[in-house]
């Protein structure tokens, strides 16, 4: 099963429960690591599926994983056409870009201080 599969059942049961996925809430229910841009990406496609709650394998989809390889490549597409992954990578980066500048203003507060502290004595 793939992470995706996993996010995507995940969201189901908790769509079948009554509650709205949400990022969070589908993060905390994975039982493997995925990047915070998977899950983003994944649930912006995801349609309520209720009985895609566990995964299933049969012989049709151990023969067949090229289909499952050439629809992931089709939701990356739909996703790039769309624009939703620049949209999550510039989030993501803004996001970054202001706790670095946030962290640069602590330290040029440090800085100051620690600089007037030693022209004082």
């Amino acid at each position: 099963m793939t992470i995706i599969d996993e996010i995507l059942i995940c969201a189901n049961q908790l769509a079948n429960a009554g509650t709205k996925p949400t990022v969070a809430l589908v993060k905390a229910k994975l039982s493997q690591r995925a990047p915070l841009a998977t899950v983003i990406t994944t649930l912006k496609g995801w349609q309520h599926q209720p009985d895609f709650i566990a995964p299933t394998i049969n012989e049709e989809q151990v023969v067949n994983n090229d289909s499952s390889a050439k629809n992931t490549s089709e939701l990356l597409e739909s996703l790039l056409e769309n624009g939703v992954i620049k949209k999550v990578i510039q989030q993501s980066l803004a996001l970054e870009l202001t706790e670095m500048k946030k962290e640069l203003y602590e330290m040029k507060l440090l800085i100051n201080n620690l600089s007037e502290q030693l022209t004082k004595k």
